[in-house]
């Protein structure tokens, strides 16, 4: 059982919002209505709008690191890592996972590119990198493993592998009104790389009776290179109301990448130097061209004990397949989210909650509520410190801590969140964050009355 438990440790530390920062990571996520300048893209654009005040900001360089899975910490590991494991313990572990569908590893990196995310007044021009993988094992296979035959005698053996990368460019602009302002960002995604199974023609299965254990299994693993889409986000803030703001948004109301079939490894080049290491892609001793998908099979005959000295019991093959060339492209959807959020200023505290759902499951969205509240302490303008908690959703419980130095017209910020756990034994991921944004003097004379008319463009 060791050496179960820690193969499966292995795995979890190799693969593990579409957008965020270190004050939204440090808020737990809590930032529908609070969220200034360039760091409203993604959240709620509506927040543009009004923005007619606040200075010129430029982001210079930020990097977001987060992985998160649904069963292994420090406290579970040392739980179910004994010699023998009880009845109860083995199906308290599985009834953990079965929920989900199995053991479940995401992984995700964001980088603005250096400079070029600025906002002005109620504009903005965004364009970010981004790294996402998505894993889950078959809750089948955990079956087999700690149950043995005796469980179940069908064994459903499928599981989701993607990785995905990707160039977003956003242009935002918003609309203030008398008691409100309405924002949209328009987006451009350029497919940059995408490797994952097709859970359409894949298909997997095990059975296990008195007489033994068989079944068979193929996966067909596809590619794309080069890719393109469009997205809309669109949002709605209110003004303050006696220290109050609300909002609603839906990112990604719209928001696919179309993937072309075979393509051109040079054309494909990414500014992120990290996407390097995922593309071209290798399995095992071989690279596989961009004209080209991964088929693999397995067959399984009759595991028993008179069986066991046969050499042909099991069988597998991997072959690397041209792409045809009348081959149709295939989508990728970016998963949407929606939005609703209240914050309350105090003299020196911020006080501010959102609810978040997604509509499906998948990378970082999921079917599901997540209510966060934060607060951040600004008794010290030059030294913002921010703490925030979240309940539901991919995450389950987390925590997030922060803070912001702010030296002159720079402004270094940093996040750091517990993910799907409270504490350091206890989490189950975590999300790191930091960077340094170029913020410039308020214009104090462009600031204009709450009931005034639109800022000229």
């Amino acid at each position: 059982m060791k050496k179960i438990i820690c193969i499966l440790i292995m795995i979890s530390c190799l693969f593990s919002q579409s957008k965020r920062d270190p004050r939204a990571v440090a808020l737990a996520g809590s930032y529908t209505t609070i969220a200034n300048g360039i760091f409203s893209v993604g959240y709620n654009p509506g927040l543009i709008g009004l923005q007619q005040n606040r200075p010129l900001t430029i982001q210079g360089f930020q990097l977001d690191f987060g992985i998160v899975g649904n069963f292994f910490s420090i406290e579970n590991i040392a739980k179910y890592s004994g010699d023998t494991l009880t009845t109860r313990d083995v199906n308290r572990f599985i009834n953990n996972l079965e929920q989900q569908d199995g053991l479940t590893f995401f992984m995700d990196t964001h980088m603005p590119i250096p400079l070029i995310n600025i906002s002005k007044g109620n504009l903005a021009f965004s364009a970010n990198n981004i790294l996402l993988q998505n894993y889950k094992l078959p809750i089948g296979l955990l079956e087999l493993i700690f149950y043995g035959n005796a469980k179940k005698t069908n064994l459903d053996l499928e599981f989701s592998y993607e990785i995905l990368g990707m160039n977003e460019y956003g242009l935002s602009f918003g609309i203030p009104f008398r008691y409100m302002s309405w924002g949209i960002t328009a987006k451009y995604m350029q497919g940059l790389f995408f490797l994952g199974v097709d859970e359409d023609s894949s298909s997997s299965s095990l059975l296990t009776d008195d007489l033994g254990i068989y079944g068979n299994g193929k996966y067909i693993i596809k590619q794309g290179v080069g890719g393109s889409g469009f997205g809309l986000d669109i949002g709605v803030a209110s003004r303050p109301l006696n220290g109050w703001n609300f909002g609603l948004s839906i990112i990604n109301v719209m928001g696919s990448i179309r993937w072309e079939q075979g393509g051109d490894n040079e054309s494909n080049s990414s500014i992120n130097p990290l996407t390097k290491s995922f593309y071209p892609f290798k399995w095992g001793d071989d690279e596989l061209s961009s004209d080209e998908y991964i088929e693999y099979t397995f067959t399984i005959d009759t595991i028993r004990v008179d069986k066991m000295s046969n050499d042909s019991l099991f069988k597998n093959e991997t072959r690397f397949l041209k792409i045809p060339s009348n081959a149709k492209d295939f989508i990728t959807r970016v998963p949407a989210t929606f939005r609703a959020g209240v914050s309350k200023k105090f003299d020196n505290f911020l006080i501010t909650s959102d609810m978040v759902a997604g509509f499906e499951n998948r990378y970082y969205s999921r079917k599901q509520w997540k209510w966060s509240i934060g607060t951040e302490w600004t008794r010290m303008p030059s030294l913002p410190l921010r703490i925030g908690f979240g309940w539901g959703g991919g995450d389950m419980k987390e925590l997030g801590v922060g803070f912001g130095m702010k030296k002159s017209v720079v402004m270094f910020d940093f996040g750091f969140a517990f993910r799907n756990g409270m504490w350091l034994h206890t989490m189950k991921g975590l999300n790191l964050s930091f960077g340094f944004t170029y913020v410039g003097k308020e214009d104090k004379e462009g600031v204009l009355d709450e009931k005034g008319p639109s800022p000229k463009i």
